[in-house]
This record gives structure tokens, sequence and C-alpha cells, in this order.
């Protein structure tokens, strides 16, 4: 079974709900602090949402300088799944791993609400198992949640296929709709939306299932590629 380690910034908030979620699934998944320097051990990361650091400076700029975060790296470099969720996403981009950033919502208001998105891509890590222009449920829990970037990022973000998700009715003012994007190799994606939040119908959807299972998936091909260590 693949691990998959849930990373914690002081401010994290949704730590327990990832490592919940995705054992539900029946994944493997562990906390491991933001000091932590060696990820070699996991097949998979999540950057969960919350507040790393208190936001100071603005939300993810402090967080892309913790410890974790050169292994972090090093894990996208080698190909394993690597995803960040509300939070981590703003995360990824700070440092350097996913391109454009998150500034605050249009309208300047914190939005907490069911949000429908579109799957604008397969190709990633998380969308996988889902079809192009399936539409899920997901909720959403931000202020800083709207995508920007340059036009000539923008170009090749939609030429490389590396908008997986778009809000059907766009709550924040992202550009192009954007909800989640992912790396050209499409094994690193941010996204806003919460999918560990949307795993039952008890909670008001269970839509997010189809985007962590494909995680887990991808986090399982990742631990089957590993080579196999033999003693001397």
């Amino acid at each position: 079974m693949s691990r998959v380690g849930v990373v914690v910034f002081p401010g994290s908030n949704c730590e327990h709900d990832v490592v919940s979620a995705l054992t539900a699934l029946g994944g493997r998944a562990e906390l491991v602090w933001h000091a932590e320097t060696d990820l070699s051990a996991y097949d998979a990361v999540v950057l969960p949402g919350g507040f790393a650091h208190g936001d100071y400076l603005r939300p993810g700029a402090l967080a892309r300088f913790s410890p974790v975060m050169g292994a972090v790296a090093a894990l996208a470099e080698a190909g394993r799944p690597v995803l960040g969720i509300c939070n981590g996403f703003q995360v990824l981009t700070e440092a350097g791993l996913l391109p454009g950033a998150l500034q605050k919502n249009r309208g300047l208001t914190f939005l907490c609400q069911p949000t429908t998105l579109v799957v604008a891509s397969t190709r990633s890590v998380l969308t996988r198992g889902a079809a192009v222009g399936q539409e899920l449920v997901v909720p959403i829990n931000h202020f800083a949640g709207s995508y920007v970037c340059d036009d000539a990022t923008y170009r090749a973000l939609v030429e490389r296929d590396q908008v997986v998700l778009r809000y059907k009715d766009n709550p924040n003012g992202s550009r192009g709709d954007i909800a989640g994007i992912a790396n050209e190799a499409g094994n690193v994606v941010g996204l806003m939306p919460h999918p560990e939040r949307a795993l039952t119908a008890l909670l008001g959807s269970a839509d997010g299932r189809v985007l962590l299972e494909g995680f887990l998936a991808a986090a399982d091909d990742a631990a089957a590629a590993r080579p196999l260590v033999t003693a001397p």
C-alpha cells in the first residue's frame, strides 16, 4: 500500500480532514510536520488547507520557506503525486511548483459554500478517474482564492492542458474560471475547493471521491514503480 504524507504547517486546519478522507478511501495517510526535510519514504504528499504561518505577508508566502518544501520539490521532481488544497494550492504557487498566484476574492468576501466544478482535463493525478465535462459539487472555503496569471502563462496552461478544473459559475473572479491547475507533467496539482469535504452525500456531496480516488491510484502507481531494494 502506498504512503501519503499530509504536511502540517503552523496554522494548518484541514490536515485531519484529509487524513480521514484518504483513510476512508482505503489509503494510508500520515501527518508530517513542516520541519521534516526528507519525504523519500512517501509515495505522495498533500499540502492541506488552513492558514500556514498565519497567512502573514500573504497566504503561502512564508510556508514556502518551511524546511519541508525542499523535500516536496524533490518528490515532485521525482514524478510522485503532489496535491495542494486551498492554502496548499497557494503554497505551491508561492514555491514555484505551479505557475500563477492566488489573490483576494472578487468583492473582498470570504466564501464558504458548495460550488459546481467542471472537469477540464483528465491528464493529472487528481482528475485521472473523472471524465472531461463531468460536473462535481465540491465546497469552497477561502478568502484569497482568485487565480491570476499573465497572458502568456494562461495561454500555456490552456495549450498544455494544465487547467484541470473550472468553476461552472465563477464565485471568486478567477481568471478563466480556473479552480485547479497541474504542472506540465500532471503530477503536481493545486485546487481551491475541498474534495476531502465531499466524500458522502450526508455532507452534501460525494463528488470529491472521484478526485481523491484518482490521487490514491496515482500514489499506488508511484509505489509500484519504486525500485526494489534487495539485501547484499
